[in-house]
């Protein structure tokens, strides 16, 4: 049982799942963006759509989003921050089919034209659950440290990954890939036990074939 569960997290707002989980999914939009961004189009369904103003949960999505922490005060004033930083941003709902009903899809764009996408839920205790990345199924929780590699889908990729972390002296606890079609992209989510170095990052970084390696810490 994580201590979640028992006692919450730390955090400014009402509720866990309404500011503290949707400030979680809106730091992994922003380190799947890999830049700050400057447009950030987000879409709310079930009770994320009904109650995001009241519950602050717009405020929080969009502090994650900046990069403020769950227990961040400034979150009172995040749409405000926005404002002063250039981040424009909408909010929409929507109804999602199967979807939780705290779920968010993310949609941001940095300066130079990038895109990311993202939707995942807040799943109560503050604990989040990201289920698409640029429209290929992932699993992420963020209870573990999460490599994110998107990588094109030819032989040898997963090999020369896993590899460098054998060879680092990680244990990968839980492994995932997603491709959309054979030969395209391809997404790992890679949940590891322990710490995981910058050089490590670095080293995935450079291999043939790989796009992007983004870290997501446990919280």
């Amino acid at each position: 049982m994580n201590v979640f569960d028992i006692i919450g997290p730390v955090m400014i707002g009402p509720s866990s799942s309404h500011t503290a989980g949707a400030a979680r999914l809106g730091q992994v939009a922003r380190k799947i963006l890999g830049a700050p961004a400057v447009r950030a189009d987000i879409t709310l369904c079930g009770s994320f759509a009904q109650t995001y103003r009241g519950h602050g949960t717009d405020k929080a999505l969009i502090a994650g989003i900046l990069g403020m922490n769950p227990d961040d005060e400034r979150i009172r004033t995040s749409l405000q921050l926005a404002d002063e930083q250039g981040l424009e941003y909408s909010f929409h709902t929507a109804n999602l089919p199967g979807a939780h009903p705290n779920t968010a899809r993310i949609a941001l764009t940095d300066a130079q034209g990038h895109t990311s996408v993202i939707q995942g839920a807040s799943v109560g205790g503050g604990n989040i659950l990201v289920s698409e990345i640029n429209g290929m199924r992932v699993a992420v929780t963020s209870q573990y440290n999460t490599l994110i590699v998107l990588h094109h889908d030819v032989p040898g990729v997963i090999a020369a990954i896993t590899n460098v972390m054998a060879c680092s002296g990680l244990n990968i606890g839980n492994f995932q890939l997603s491709r959309p079609q054979k030969g395209g992209h391809a997404v790992m989510t890679i949940e590891v036990d322990g710490d995981v170095p910058p050089a490590l990052t670095d080293s995935l970084k450079v291999l043939p074939n790989v796009i992007s390696v983004e870290l997501i810490e446990a919280v």
